[in-house]
């Protein structure tokens, strides 16, 4: 399929991308939210998750700006994936359905805009329970979509009486303020367009991987803008690809399991430099990478739709091409060489011309899905598919330097500042002084023990000394006795004579 219709890219093609993008990854601030679901009992969390998934988990993901920033300079448009040394990376439908987890959604069901949808203040009223006039009063108009400030949805969350209602409020919360992040402590129109399909099992995961591929691109291309996608998610599935597990742990065959929860509460550094992280992943060899995510269990992998030669994305802004086959080593499933003809011509905006006939054409393909069991057996890769690999026509991504081949634990490895070498040299004096104080109060322990028993030994002798002269007195005493009885008995013999 590739030999006869080509690559993304054709011979002859010039990157247009800057060599730098600067790129902003300013977050809501998602602390009011956080609150709100430490209040909640565990029964009304459990309702959470059985509906919505394990969304909530997201709000405890710290995004470390550096690290990002390094991340998106390795996007790369004409494939949409990751492109780091050596090594193509990309999150697939299948590890983000794992992550987020809820089987209330259909992965064949995506969303798919269409013409005739209610109004937004009809949405709103429907998801709030709220009144015509309440939500009017609130729309406002910010860029070129309408939006409600979040902080109107905060109240009807604290006080709605509907459990069900507060829930559904809170979902709409998440999905803006930290899945889609458009327009800063707002919930937008489009967004409410995707979460009024929830309720129909219509996945959100496409979607999420869309405008996440959209905004990355759309960076890149200009050289500059603010991400709009789910940071959270995506530095994520990053760590998850990047450390090497030991032992899986038998709990991922859990209903009840959430591997976004156990990442979550793994401690990480976050002290990495941007030129450290570059250096990293422009360095990236394919044993550094935990090619399967250790929990990742399904065996088939979607990996085109209709006519496509792979899988077309519809999302709540745009449409894009994404190529799973570009990483079956992600599905630790033999890699060879993949069908990426027309990718970078899939990508539109719902703005630009045509774009209706085009959505129609996707939505029909994904009425015929095509999935394939993973294939284990031999290398994990083709021997064509280096060759392909080294020949094929990319953008412009930060390509690999030879003269560093640190691996990744030796760039991670901390070196002190000269206040942290003084500081490590006290502490190992001060470590030898104590050991050394140490070893003098053992030793004058032992030579009081010393003084002690010879104190013992010498108060010993004295007193045997003592019975000794006492016993010596006795005997001269008795001796004299003796001798004086002796000599009285002579006398007396005597004068008897």
């Amino acid at each position: 399929m590739q030999q006869e219709k080509g690559d993304s890219l054709v011979d002859g093609y010039v990157s247009e991308l800057w060599e730098f993008t600067r790129i902003s990854v300013t977050q809501n601030n998602l602390q009011e939210l956080k609150e709100i679901w430490d209040q909640w009992n565990d029964e009304v969390r459990q309702l959470f998750y059985d509906n919505y998934g394990y969304f909530p988990y997201l709000l405890d993901v710290k995004v470390d700006k550096r690290l990002f920033r390094t991340l998106a300079q390795f996007w790369n448009p004409a494939y949409n994936c990751f492109t780091f040394g050596n090594v193509d990376l990309v999150p697939t439908i299948e590890e983000y359905m794992a992550l987020l987890r809820c089987s209330k959604f259909q992965v064949d069901r995506v969303y798919s805009r269409v013409v005739n949808v209610p109004t937004f203040s009809k949405k709103l009223m429907s998801i709030t329970g709220m009144s015509e006039q309440w939500v009017a009063a609130r729309i406002k108009q910010k860029g070129d979509s309408k939006c409600v400030p979040w902080r109107s949805l905060k109240d009807a969350i604290l006080t709605h009486p509907d459990v069900r209602k507060r829930l559904d409020i809170f979902t709409l919360s998440i999905y803006d303020l930290v899945v889609f992040p458009k327009a800063l402590g707002h919930v937008d129109e489009a967004v409410t367009n995707l979460f009024d399909r929830l309720d129909k099992k219509v996945t959100p995961i496409a979607t999420i991987l869309v405008e996440t591929f959209r905004s990355l691109s759309a960076c890149r291309k200009t050289g500059e803008g603010r991400f709009i996608g789910c940071a959270q998610l995506l530095l994520t599935w990053f760590h998850s690809h990047f450390w090497k597990v030991d032992k899986v742990s038998y709990q991922v065959f859990s209903e009840n399991y959430s591997p976004l929860k156990e990442i979550v509460a793994t401690p990480r550094r976050d002290d990495i430099s941007e030129e450290k992280w570059m250096a990293i992943l422009q360095n990236l060899q394919e044993e550094d990478v935990e090619w399967r995510a250790p929990w990742l269990l399904p065996d088939e992998i979607l990996y085109r739709c209709g006519n496509f030669d792979w899988v077309p994305l519809m999302g709540i802004w745009g449409a894009v091409g994404y190529a799973p086959l570009l990483v079956l080593r992600q599905y630790r499933s033999r890699q060879f060489i993949p069908a990426t003809y027309g990718i970078v011509v899939c990508e539109f905006s719902y703005k630009d011309d045509g774009y209706r006939k085009k959505i129609q054409d996707i939505s029909s393909a994904w009425k015929q899905t095509h999935r394939m069991k993973r294939l284990v057996v031999g290398p994990m890769t083709s021997p064509e598919y280096h060759g392909w690999w080294a020949r094929r026509i990319s953008d412009n991504t930060p390509k690999l330097n030879q003269e560093d081949s640190q691996s990744i634990e030796e760039h991670l490895r901390v070196i002190p500042s000269d206040l942290e070498i003084i500081k490590q040299d006290f502490e190992r004096r001060n470590t030898n002084l104590e050991k050394k104080i140490e070893q003098m109060e053992s030793e004058k322990t032992n030579l009081r023990l010393d003084i002690d028993v010879q104190k013992l030994e010498n108060e010993k002798l004295t007193k045997e000394k003592n019975k000794a002269d006492e016993e010596l007195g006795s005997l001269k005493t008795d001796y004299k006795k003796l001798r004086l009885s002796i000599r009285t008995a002579g006398l007396g013999k005597t004068s008897e004579q």
